[in-house]
């Protein structure tokens, strides 16, 4: 499993290199009134071989800023996420499927307002992801399995592996988000401290002398 950390390609705008895993853009129709997009067409599914995909749900969730979802994979559910924005997300892929060709590998991609985009996830491909923005992001899921099925009557479909500190899936914390953070950090620190200069009273001096 070491080798999952050896192997990482980095990607915005690309295709992924798993098998089984598909990565669209969200091509959008403007007009005067704003703009529409696509997010999932049940021919385009079909056309990239990809029928046992069709959603029979779908949910919407937001993640704060510096916050991450996952790693965690499903063992039957094959998950299509949507990335629109506004925020941007760091995904990391690990394909955790013994007799496919890229077994062992790790992917990174950067989906969201600077690319917004589509991602198709089957079985076996464990996914993850951190929003890297400064405001709250949003993702849309629609899988092929109905979460707990009918009737919310049987186990989730999850392995969740950020509930296991041995794990050796895990997300990381890029350098560059962290130095942000502490400088934005730093910065709310000094504008607080001289809001608090410029709040405090002054008091007058009337030539009195305390002791």
């Amino acid at each position: 499993m070491d080798e999952m950390t050896k192997d990482k390609m980095t990607a915005s705008g690309s295709t992924s290199t798993f098998p089984g895993v598909l990565l669209r853009p969200l091509v959008p129709a403007t007009d005067s009134r704003g703009w529409l997009t696509e997010l999932f067409r049940a021919d385009v599914l079909e056309a990239a071989g990809m029928r046992e995909a069709q959603p029979v749900m779908g949910y919407l969730s937001m993640t704060l800023p510096g916050v991450a979802r996952g790693p965690h994979e499903h063992r039957e559910q094959t998950d299509l996420l949507v990335f629109p924005g506004p925020s941007d997300f760091e995904v990391t892929l690990w394909d955790n499927r013994s007799g496919s060709p890229t077994f062992g590998r790790r992917e990174s991609l950067v989906l969201g307002a600077g690319y917004p985009a589509t991602l198709i996830t089957p079985p076996g491909v464990v996914h993850a992801y951190r929003n890297v923005g400064k405001v709250e992001g949003w993702v849309i899921n629609f899988p092929n399995r109905l979460y707990r099925g009918p009737g919310r009557r049987e186990p989730a479909d999850d392995i969740r592996y950020e509930e296991d500190p041995s794990s050796d899936f895990k997300v990381e914390v890029k350098a560059k988000v962290k130095a942000r953070d502490k400088a934005e950090a730093k910065v709310k620190v000094e504008a607080k401290a001289s809001a608090n200069a410029k709040a405090r009273p002054r008091t007058k001096d009337h030539g009195r002398r305390t002791r």
